[in-house]
């Protein structure tokens, strides 16, 4: 990436979704971009970020792994980091005994262990530099125990907590966290962990571009934490409040195998 007097940001799980949207944002804000995926679909993605006039390299990787979080770092080419947009992340449904044990450890490797090993790889140079911002997309899905889909909302409770302490300690460096929790959005998510025949995969879902405006003002302002959406802001409220198996149990009724036909 050429040098250049804008800002910088990086952005991960970019080549669609909430993530694609995310990078226009910060493109639209005047961020050069570094965006990545673990999906060809990344170039396509960072051609279209290039005609909004910013300086966008891209990087297909797995993020799942450390030598993959350690290609993108280095593709930063030492520039300094203003914002980082920590999005990737997939699910898995389905009963948990039924589950590929290699395909639930890559969930909690890229929702979990790739994200904070890039977020102290990266917010280690902000905390030193003395300012960045840093989002993580969360989800309200960490909120509740996800029956069929157990491994992913755990991950995201991990990331939904992880958030508000981490930001507890840098608050006094001149580097704000910020957390995004959306709720069921209209992405390659639900193809990608084989819940189209669920009722949460099936149903009416959120506008991931929507969302991103949420989660990017949100890291702009240096809010702690966002939930997009009035009726997942609801949900969110109401889980609090709820005993577990009762979430536990409604949880099952929205991603049971075959509910969507019920």
């Amino acid at each position: 990436m050429a040098s250049s007097k804008r800002q910088f940001a990086i952005v991960t799980g970019a080549s669609s979704g909430i993530g694609y949207h995310l990078a226009r944002e910060c493109a639209r804000a005047g961020f050069d971009l570094l965006v990545a995926a673990d999906r060809a679909g990344i170039q396509r993605a960072a051609a279209d970020l290039r005609g909004l006039g910013v300086e966008v390299d891209a990087l297909e990787v797995d993020l799942a792994r450390t030598d993959g979080v350690d290609q993108l770092v280095a593709a930063a080419r030492g520039r300094p980091v203003d914002a980082l947009l920590a999005n990737a992340g997939h699910g898995l449904g389905k009963a948990f005994l039924d589950q590929d044990f290699d395909e639930i450890r890559h969930v909690i490797d890229t929702n979990v262990t790739g994200t904070i090993y890039l977020l102290q790889r990266v917010g280690r140079e902000m905390r030193a530099r003395g300012s960045g911002r840093i989002l993580l997309t969360g989800s309200i899905a960490g909120f509740m125990p996800g029956t069929f889909q157990a491994v992913y909302n755990g991950t995201k409770a991990f990331i939904d907590s992880f958030s508000f302490a981490l930001r507890n300690e840098l608050k006094d460096s001149g580097v704000t966290v910020s957390v995004l929790m959306p709720g069921a959005t209209d992405t390659e998510f639900f193809a990608r962990a084989d819940m189209l025949d669920t009722k949460v995969g099936s149903g009416k879902k959120d506008d991931p571009a929507d969302v991103a405006k949420v989660g990017f003002k949100a890291m702009m302002d240096g809010e702690g934490d966002v939930v997009s959406g009035w009726k997942n802001k609801l949900q969110a409220a109401t889980a609090n409040i709820t005993p577990s198996p009762v979430l536990a149990e409604m949880h099952r009724k929205q991603a049971e195998p075959g509910s969507a036909s019920r």
